[in-house]
């Protein structure tokens, strides 16, 4: 049976710039993230359900939290196909969760597992790329729901757990679109600027008061659902597959990434 979590209970930003290795050539240890506990939102598709199969392949105990059921559900047996660490699903939709929502998982986790090491903000929603004078208001309400509020309410709940751990990463989704604007972006590039707000904010204001490091990682044109409706015309097989991406998140998550806080990091 899966454990479904929940059923129950119902850094400063720095002149002095870190440089992430080079992370092709980066081979971490099968056992990179024993005894970590790590979240995952999105964890049902794409990058998402990437990181999470190789989080609970390197040793730690993933928390798969997504809306989709079925889509966690496939995760979670292909970590236990590939021998990964049990995980554990968390259904939850991020577009409608209250306040309340946020406070109630960060008690369930408190007691399933007493701390938390990573937090990696993936869930992303981009319906449509349009000019401001024609986007749908509801939309974009729903666009920022997921992409930036939510990301800022787990933070805030999760900042305890956080905080109990003797190393903890939060790893925010970035994009290309919130360094550099471009047009018909709309909520979407919108929310990913503020992401990156968010992140700085969060890094300064841990800094000097845990061990929590706080980075952005803009993964780059990827094989991904969000991707095709974006680029509806292109050819998608010619994009890197998220796996490719695997080794800049194990290093984000695990201990090689200590000391890096702050940063606005990409693929390359």
């Amino acid at each position: 049976m899966k454990t479904r979590i929940g059923d129950a209970a119902r850094l400063e930003y720095s002149d002095d710039k870190h440089q992430d290795p080079d992370m092709r050539d980066y081979h971490p240890p099968k056992d990179l993230l024993a005894g970590r506990t790590i979240l995952v939102t999105g964890a049902g598709d794409g990058i998402g359900r990437a990181a999470a199969i190789a989080f609970a392949t390197h040793g730690a105990t993933v928390i798969l939290l997504g809306r989709t059921i079925a889509k966690l559900e496939a995760v979670y047996d292909a970590i236990e196909n590939a021998g990964g660490v049990k995980p554990a699903i968390y259904p939850m939709n991020l577009e409608g969760a209250s306040p309340h929502d946020y406070t109630e998982l960060a008690e369930t986790l408190t007691k399933e597992f007493g701390s938390l090491e990573g937090l990696l903000h993936n869930a992303a929603l981009l319906p449509y790329l349009s000019r401001l004078d024609d986007y749908d208001p509801e939309i974009w309400h729903q666009v920022m729901q997921v992409n930036l509020n939510a990301p800022f309410l787990l933070t805030q709940a999760c900042l305890p757990l956080l905080r109990k751990a003797k190393d903890a990463s939060v790893v925010f989704t970035g994009d290309q679109v919130s360094r550099q604007s471009k047009a018909y972006w709309g909520a979407y590039g919108v929310s990913k600027f503020g992401l990156e707000g968010l992140m700085l904010l969060l890094a300064e204001e841990t800094r000097d008061s845990s061990d929590i490091r706080v980075n952005s990682f803009a993964p780059g044109p990827t094989r991904t659902k969000l991707r095709l409706l974006a680029f509806p015309g292109e050819e998608i097989e010619s994009l890197k597959t998220p796996d490719s991406l695997i080794p800049d998140y194990l290093w984000l998550m695990g201990p090689d990434s200590i000391g890096t806080s702050g940063e606005a990091l990409e693929y390359s």
